[in-house]
Parts: structure tokens; sequence; C-alpha cells
């Protein structure tokens, strides 16, 4: 497999310009995941990055994106492979032949319809490979991976097994819903990604919304990062920071009061349960500022 990246360093720099600030765990793991050629497993709160990560590394690297959304009751037929039935019961009935004359004319490559993770096995071009949210799927799937993640490659009864022709980048996210089996994580580098520092928050928010008066970064984040200390059903992630500064920009917000944050509470948190806590809890009742 060639390397994407030729340094820690690197992986920090091409990151960032694809619009992607990375802590120094995230791009060393990144590096590593790269030269070792191991799949790289990120766990972490949802909104933190994940999939942003796997978009910036193949944005970074120019590679092609293949997603395997994950969800419950995904099976072989959408993860892998399958086939093409009626264009095979098309030439089963346009021949008129027996079974047996037409089996062997049916299961070939014309009738084969890849998935993603075949698709990204086959791909002769740079792939990073994001198998998302796969906590969320049932334990089942888990099995199908072994193959593909520690062998790169694919077996299909009727065809024989399809090895990876460039191995791809592969990245697989979990929100820790459930524990992933040992067998998968294995095969598998590990980044556990949290919500970021402060300072590196600020940092986020600065270069997705330059727009943002200056003097609005640090109370932005600190008000953030108090919600997401409350016991909260859904924190803010980083996304819903960053709509939130852009927010205040549209309102033309130049001091952060307790009124503007109630009145913009939605962007930033989903439930209305989170709404009543935040109230109560930063005294969003009152019309004083916030900016301390």
């Amino acid at each position: 497999m060639s390397k994407f990246f030729g340094s820690v360093d690197e992986v920090t720099r091409r990151l960032t310009d694809a619009g992607y600030l990375p802590s120094i765990d995230i791009a060393t793991a990144v590096f590593l995941a790269d030269h070792l050629g191991k799949p790289l497993l990120i766990e972490g709160p949802a909104g933190v990055g994940k999939t942003e990560l796997a978009k910036a590394v193949a944005a970074a690297s120019t590679a092609d994106l293949i997603r395997l959304q994950c969800y419950e009751g995904i099976d072989e037929a959408r993860a892998l492979y399958e086939w093409n039935h009626a264009k095979q019961l098309l030439r089963i009935t346009a021949e008129r032949a027996g079974w047996d004359d037409t089996r062997d004319h049916v299961f070939t490559e014309d009738f084969l319809l890849a998935r993603p993770l075949l698709a990204a096995i086959r791909n002769p071009d740079p792939t990073v490979l994001l198998i998302d949210e796969l906590d969320k799927a049932d334990v089942e799937l888990e099995g199908l991976l072994l193959e593909v993640l520690g062998d790169y490659q694919v077996s299909i009864p009727e065809l024989g097994t399809i090895t990876a022709v460039r191995k791809p980048f592969v990245i697989v996210t979990s929100n820790a819903n459930r524990d992933l089996s040992e067998a998968l994580k294995r095969r598998c580098l590990y980044l556990h990604i949290d919500y970021p520092t402060a300072e590196l928050e600020r940092a986020i928010v600065r270069m997705k919304v330059p727009e943002l008066d200056e003097a609005l970064g640090d109370p932005v984040v600190r008000v953030v990062g108090a919600l997401r200390e409350l016991s909260l059903r859904k924190p803010p992630s980083i996304a819903e920071t960053v709509d939130w500064a852009r927010t205040l920009v549209t309102l033309g917000t130049r001091s952060l009061t307790g009124g503007v944050i109630r009145s913009t509470l939605g962007v930033l948190l989903k439930y209305q349960a989170d709404h009543r806590i935040a109230t109560e809890r930063l005294s969003l009742d009152s019309d004083e500022g916030t900016q301390r």
C-alpha cells in the first residue's frame, strides 16, 4: 500500500489545509494507521469529528471516499455485495435452458452488485473506506468485516476470493453505544476522540467562522463547555458550536447575553429537557451578560 503521509507533521499540515484541526494524538494515529497498513478504530461521543476526520484524510490525500453507513439490520447484501436477481432471471428466461446449463453463466461479474466493502477492495485508485457508526449495526456485521479488515479481501462462494488491488485506508467509527468484539479490535489501531480543549475549539471556530466578532470567540467556547458539563441527554457537538457561531454572525450579535443564549439555544441543544436544564443551571432567565 502506497503511503498517504510522510510524517506526523505532514498529517497535521495537510489535514489543517483540508479544514480539520487535529490534535497531536489524532495526527499520530492517522500516520501510524497509514504506515502500518492497519484499520483505525475511532471511538468517542457523537459530534467530536470522527466522520469528519475520514473525510479530511480523503481530501488531504486526494483519495476516493467510500462510506458504509451502519444501522440496525444492515446485512451482507448492503455491506459487501449482492447478485442482480432481476438481471439473472432475464438471462435465464432468454436462454430458455435448464438451471444446470445456465447456473455457471449467471454467477459472473456481469451480475455482481458491489456494495461499499467490495467496492473499496476492488478500487485501483487511492481509497479511504469509512465504516461509520459500527456500534449501531448488529454484531453479525462484525463477523463479515473480519476478513476485510484483516486480509483486505472478500470471499464470494460463486467467484472465489477477491483480494484488494490497492489496500484502502480504513477508518471505523463508533459512538461506543455497545462494545465491539475483541476480534475486530485486534485488527485495528485504536483512537479515542473526546471533546476538544477550549484552545483547540477556539481555533476550530476561528477557522470555520472567521467572520465571528473576535470578542465572542472565548465566550462562545466557554458557554458550550459549560453546557457539556451538565447532565444533558445530548451535549453540543463541535459542529453545533460552529453552527452557533454562524448563527451569532447572522444575527449580528456583539454581546453574548443570557437573552441571546436562550433565544438561540435550539442551535446547540435538541431536546426540551436539555433546554430546561440549561436555562435553570446557567440562569438564562435573566438578560444579564455572560461575558466574564
